[in-house]
């Protein structure tokens, strides 16, 4: 809303029309990619139907006209978006972890430890990148190597075990980031850390290896499964739902089932990795 759609903050819903959006559309799957120019369109539908569900006249009728994104259905021209499979492969994640680690002794970059540590966390962790951004101290108990992430995308709190290398991560944030509420805070440090995307495709170039911030997310799980870690194990640790799954439910969510298989994922990146303790 706030870059692809900017100069369209001020105009009135209902002046945009079907030929306004089929254009942007086009106009962002040329500039941008098709994905984005989806994502884009996706959100202005949703606030769109909101705000002609929210407000109606005295007779319950909305005030708004049709929803123009309807074009692209009817039109069938939203853009075909393959499913990604991504992750940082075992060759490449000696180039990754050195890079990281580099970057972070980069003394010239205000934001470079932060920047750094956030990447840490979510490779170990394979949280959602806005899950680990928004990590508050008041959510991390370092005295029982455990956190909570808050308003994850299945609506669930999210409590998971610290490893030892995160353990030792933390503790040493802890330090840096003292009068702050947020563990990864922006460099102004009055808010959370939010994308820092000039600041991965700098490690990206460094290391030669080209990954997204979901990327981790995926080498995370890749790796879990690849260590024989139950179904059920992983599906945790991710913060997957089980709702389907009748054994699921019958499951206990102690933290402690996870702390075992959380700790084996971090000691296979680091011995790939070649990360020293």
């Amino acid at each position: 809303m706030e870059n692809a759609l900017k100069d369209w903050q001020g105009r009135e819903l209902r002046r945009l029309t079907k030929d306004m959006v089929a254009k942007r559309h086009q106009q962002l799957t040329r500039d941008s990619g098709g994905a984005y120019a989806n994502l884009t369109m996706r959100v202005l539908r949703s606030v769109y139907n909101f705000a002609a569900s929210t407000y109606e006249d005295d007779d319950g009728n909305s005030l708004l006209p049709v929803n123009p994104v309807v074009r692209l259905s009817a039109t069938r021209s939203w853009n075909k978006e393959k499913r990604r499979n991504r992750f940082i492969s075992e060759a490449e994640l000696p180039a990754w972890f050195k890079a990281v680690i580099a970057y972070k002794q980069n003394a010239g970059i205000g934001t470079a430890v932060t920047v750094a540590d956030y990447l840490l966390f979510m490779v170990f962790t394979g949280l959602r990148r806005s899950e680990a951004a928004s990590l508050a101290w008041a959510d991390v108990d370092l005295a029982n190597k455990a956190f909570t992430v808050r308003d994850t995308k299945n609506g669930e709190d999210h409590t998971l075990p610290l490893s030892d290398f995160l353990l030792a991560l933390l503790k040493e944030r802890r330090q840096v980031t003292e009068g702050s509420a947020w563990v990864f805070p922006s460099e102004k440090g009055d808010t959370h850390l939010k994308e820092p995307r000039k600041h991965a495709q700098r490690i990206s170039e460094a290391s030669g290896v080209a990954f997204t911030f979901h990327d981790l997310r995926r080498t995370f799980v890749t790796y879990a499964e690849r260590l024989d870690i139950s179904a059920y194990a992983v599906k945790r640790l991710v913060n997957h739902k089980m709702s389907q799954d009748v054994t699921a439910g019958y499951i206990g969510n102690d933290i402690e089932r996870l702390r075992k298989p959380m700790q084996a994922v971090t000691d296979y990146l680091l011995r790939v990795g070649g990360v020293e303790r």
